[in-house]
Formats: structure tokens, sequence, C-alpha cells
């Protein structure tokens, strides 16, 4: 399983728009991605309810992880994507 923790930078966090654009940059991706927020809550990032009533704001630290085969692959490009949100 990859692991890393993010910390969202961008000033609207991850309402409708960046939280769309998540859900179709994960759906080309074969493994399972898991978005936890610091009170444990998991967010599944290819669901837009799932990251919609998730509650990630400007500064709110996540740990993603990913699981499956692409795995190593895929966990640094939703990384770099979570670090480079636009507003």
């Amino acid at each position: 399983m990859y692991q890393k923790e993010v910390v969202i930078n961008n000033k609207t966090g991850l309402h409708a728009r960046p939280a769309s654009e998540l859900v179709e940059f994960c759906k080309n991706i074969s493994s399972d991605i898991i978005l936890k927020t610091d009170k444990n809550e998991e967010i599944n990032a290819k669901s837009i309810l799932s990251i919609l009533s998730g509650g990630v704001y400007q500064g709110t630290k996540l740990l993603v992880q990913v699981k499956g085969s692409d795995e190593q692959t895929a966990g640094p490009k939703v990384i770099n994507f979570l670090q480079n949100l636009s507003d």
C-alpha cells in the first residue's frame, strides 16, 4: 500500500469543481484510493458524494492511501494532483 500525507492548500478545498476533477482523475486508476482525515474519516476519492461530504477545506491534512495493482505509480500522481488543486 502507498501512503503519504498531504495538506490541501487551495483556498476553497475540495468543493464541487475540484472534487469533480479529482473523481475524473482517479477513475483512470485501477487501485482503491482513500483519503483519511485527521478525525479518521475515510473519503473514497472515486466518489463525488464521499468527497463533498468529507468537508475538506484549505489546511486540511489528509493521509492518502492507494492500494492495488498500480499503487506505486498512481500514489505520487494523486499526491501531485492534490498539491496542485486550483480554486
